[in-house]
């Protein structure tokens, strides 16, 4: 029995499936109000305050279409245009235009296979070596895709299978409006009477046909065309089986008709305001929760916050270069229009790609291979566009403003709570760590706020930092760690740069210049070298203590120590009893990475497991030795694997204590195979980075106590930024740094105490250098530090065989 409306509008509005005869019976419900308060909470409890849209250059190839569609002034005659189709050159000028002005998408709106009515057109195609439209649409949007890296959206009308086939190859999403299924409107002087494609079976077939490409698609409908609520809902039914069995359809509009003059409806009545919001509410209740529903802002402009308050959660796309030219006399509202509706609304404005985050984080069976990268390069951890240029260890003229502030987001409040119960001590689960991640807009503020006055009561004012020296004693290494451009292999072949491996001497040398020149800590770490054995790493911190006894030896990632154990056949707590011994007196956290297998199995497969590593700081911390504790972040990953990382290190801490700092590492990516091969990011958004720094200590809190920004990675004015997002420390001076430059970065060498002063004192905060335990540094130690001489030139010895190498079995891991 079909429930009452009341009913079926309270369980929609719970996220709860309504079925077929339940959405059909929607028809006959008048209570607006209440149809859109149900449609807001069930878009709120998935999408949040986010409201989306993609910033496009709209590409109109030919205005030429077979169809005679009563409504339209797209489509032209043969003696109206200048041309039946865009040259090559004119698209790649107009979506060059776009990518200057920021867009990301490039929309190509054509009329449906004219070549099938106009001779013109079947000329011109042959003239440039094609056989139909959408032929040539393939190759222009390989062109412009080429030529300025926009993401192609391709909406050609009707598609055959072999056609959405070729068109995957070169675009990221396809679109089509199913408009009605209402076939009567197909009827002699029904508004799509002499069209072939716009038969509804026919158009439903090419959606169907999209879905088992798998191809993102843009579909809706089209109302006040002469159709009844009853068909618009049995519209929305035909697509929601379509998704049911495919999945692909990643939006929905719905578009109200509007009448243009010199068409034949010209003066038919449009849809009302009320009629389109009772549409769009309707659309969101029929839909899963996950569901984008979109209206398009041009054609309603004095009603956006209307539009939001009916369930959208997406205003499609907008261009700042060119018109809607499908709707010539609407023209887009400005940006700031848009902006200011969505905050008036209680949400957050979100540029998007031309495909969607869902289909984004899932591109191995969403995307073209070919596609695939600039797609990555494009897009942040949650699949959504990059706000900013800015990327980790690059020089940028000015940092990305922070968002102003301004009345709360629609979830605001929940943010704050979460913010609250950490600042109060109180464990955050991994959802809340997600939650925090996820803030955009004005919602950042609240989190790097709170970070920021969790940091002064723990901290104070002090900013520490503590002069030292990395030593990068080999960069040959067996492993393949796949976002690594430091490592080298041992022949000339398997090189992106020269190899070397220090001699015992060099590394000597650089210790005793070290101390000289005020540091209290060496930290050593490098390549794993096939010839390395446990007996290589034990050699090293002798000959370091031998050379500087007072000095601090911070040596050896999880990595070095398993693989050093092994060769020793020991365990990992023998061995690294056999280091403290030799002179090590902490770890280095590197090698953590994300401690989520499933992210290892993708950017290091060969190397230790998530729980080696937490294996082997658990035994150092439980024979005195402590480390601190990294995450690599922003190349595969996302939000819910920084969680999982962050409750491990947490729970670790909880138990053992042995964590002295926090050091998020933004992923450089320049010069990172990962990359280079289109299979990563380009590194976290400066957005990101600041979330790590600031949700590390809301998450992490009371168990670490210090959050380190590395001026590596962040630049000294990204580092600015963070020690104002919940970090104190500054980390060290270095004197010299492989890693991050041989990635891409321009940062590294050495930091000089007296600038890293002047960059803590400008922010009206106190500097002090410390010791790798966070004492505070002898006085003799910060004086020599800051009269120091300028460094020697180092000596990087090339590769030579160690005695046993050959024979040694190398000693492997791997993820499964």
């Amino acid at each position: 029995m079909i429930k009452t409306t009341d009913a079926i509008i309270q369980r929609a509005g719970r996220g709860d499936a309504v079925d077929d005869d339940e959405a059909l019976a929607l028809a006959a419900c008048d209570d607006l109000q209440r149809l859109m308060a149900a449609a807001c909470r069930r878009r709120d409890a998935v999408h949040g305050a986010r409201v989306s849209y993609s910033p496009k250059v709209f590409i109109p190839l030919t205005k030429l279409c077979r169809d005679v569609c009563r409504y339209c002034t797209f489509a032209r005659a043969p003696r109206e245009v200048a041309s039946p189709y865009l040259s090559v050159d004119d698209a790649v000028a107009i979506a060059a235009e776009g990518a200057k002005a920021g867009c990301h998408e490039a929309l190509f709106t054509l009329g449906d296979r004219p070549e099938s009515r106009y001779r013109i057109a079947r000329e011109a195609l042959a003239a440039l070596g094609y056989g139909s439209t959408i032929e040539y649409l393939a190759v222009v949007a390989r062109a412009v895709h080429e030529a300025t890296g926009l993401l192609p959206h391709v909406n050609p009308g009707v598609m055959s299978r072999a056609e959405l086939a070729m068109l995957r190859a070169v675009s990221v999403s396809a679109g089509m409006m199913l408009e009605s299924t209402a076939e009567r409107l197909c009827e002699r002087a029904g508004p799509h009477h002499g069209c072939p494609d716009k038969q509804p079976q026919v158009r439903l077939a090419s959606i169907d046909a999209a879905g088992a490409l798998a191809v993102p698609f843009t579909s809706g409908i089209l109302i006040g065309i002469g159709e009844t609520r009853r068909e618009r809902i049995e519209s929305m039914l035909a697509l929601r089986a379509l998704q049911a069995r495919h999945g692909h359809i990643q939006e929905i509009i719905v578009q109200n008709f509007r009448a243009k003059p010199g068409t034949a409806m010209a003066d038919a009545a449009e849809p009302s305001l009320e009629d389109h919001l009772w549409t769009i509410a309707v659309t969101r209740l029929v839909f899963a929760p996950q569901m984008n529903v979109q209206a398009p802002p041009n054609l309603n402009p004095g009603a956006l916050e209307a539009l939001l308050a009916a369930g959208i959660n997406d205003w499609g796309g907008v261009s700042p270069v060119t018109p809607d030219h499908v709707n010539p006399e609407a023209p887009w509202p400005q940006l700031e229009r848009l902006r200011s509706a969505t905050e008036a609304a209680g949400g957050e404005l979100v540029p998007r790609l031309a495909v969607y985050p869902r289909y984004v984080r899932d591109a191995a069976r969403w995307l073209a291979p070919q596609m695939r990268a600039s797609v990555l390069a494009r897009c942040d951890a949650q699949g959504f566009a990059r706000e900013d240029g800015w990327v980790a260890g690059a020089e940028c003229a000015s940092l990305p403003a922070r968002p102003l502030r301004g009345r709360g987001s629609l979830r605001a409040g929940e943010l704050e709570r979460i913010v609250r119960r950490a600042r109060d001590g109180r464990e955050l689960q991994q959802d809340d760590i997600v939650r925090l991640f996820s803030a955009r807009g004005r919602e950042v503020h609240a989190v790097l706020d709170g970070a920021d006055a969790l940091r002064r009561e723990v901290n104070g004012r002090r900013v520490t930092y503590v002069v030292n020296r990395n030593v990068n004693y080999t960069n040959v290494c067996y492993f393949h760690c796949r976002f690594c451009a430091f490592s080298k292999g041992r022949n000339a072949e398997d090189l992106r740069g020269m190899p070397y491996d220090l001699d015992l001497d060099e590394i000597a040398r650089r210790t005793r210049e070290a101390w000289q020149r005020g540091a209290t800590e060496m930290c050593l770490q490098g390549g794993i070298h096939p010839d390395y054995d446990g007996e290589t790493y034990l050699e090293i911190c002798r000959a370091v203590k031998r050379a500087a006894p007072q000095i601090h030896v911070h040596a050896f990632s999880p990595l070095e120590v398993w693989q050093g154990a092994k060769t020793l056949d020991l365990t990992v707590a023998e061995f690294l009893t056999e280091l403290k011994r030799a002179g090590l007196g902490s770890l280095p956290g590197t090698a953590a990475e994300i401690l989520d297998d499933a992210v290892r199995r993708i950017i290091c497969p060969d190397k230790i497991t998530a729980a080696e590593w937490l294996e082997v700081m658990r035994a150092a911390h439980a024979i005195g030795l402590r480390s601190t504790a990294t995450i690599m972040f922003g190349h595969v990953d996302d939000p819910r694997h920084w969680a999982r990382h962050l409750v491990r290190i947490r729970a670790l801490q909880a138990s053992s204590g042995g964590f002295t700092e926090f050091v998020p590492l933004p992923f450089v990516h320049m010069e990172a195979p990962l990359y280079r091969r289109g299979g990563a990011r380009r590194g976290p958004t400066f957005r990101e980075a600041l979330l790590m720094h600031a949700v590390s200590r809301l998450a992490l809190h009371p168990h670490v106590t210090n959050i380190q920004a590395s001026w590596v990675k962040m630049g000294p004015d990204g580092a600015r930024e963070c020690l104002r997002a919940g970090a104190n420390d500054l980390g060290g001076t270095l004197m010299n740094e492989s890693i991050t430059r041989a990635a891409g970065a321009a940062f590294g060498q050495e930091f000089p105490p007296a600038a890293m002063r002047r960059l803590i004192t400008d922010l009206d905060r106190l500097p002090c250098q410390r010791t790798t335990l966070y004492e505070q540094a002898p006085t003799e130690r910060a004086a020599a530090a800051m009269g120091a001489a300028p460094l020697e030139a180092v000596h990087n010895a090339p590769p030579r065989r160690r005695a046993g190498g050959a024979e040694r079995r190398l000693v492997r891991f791997g993820q499964g």
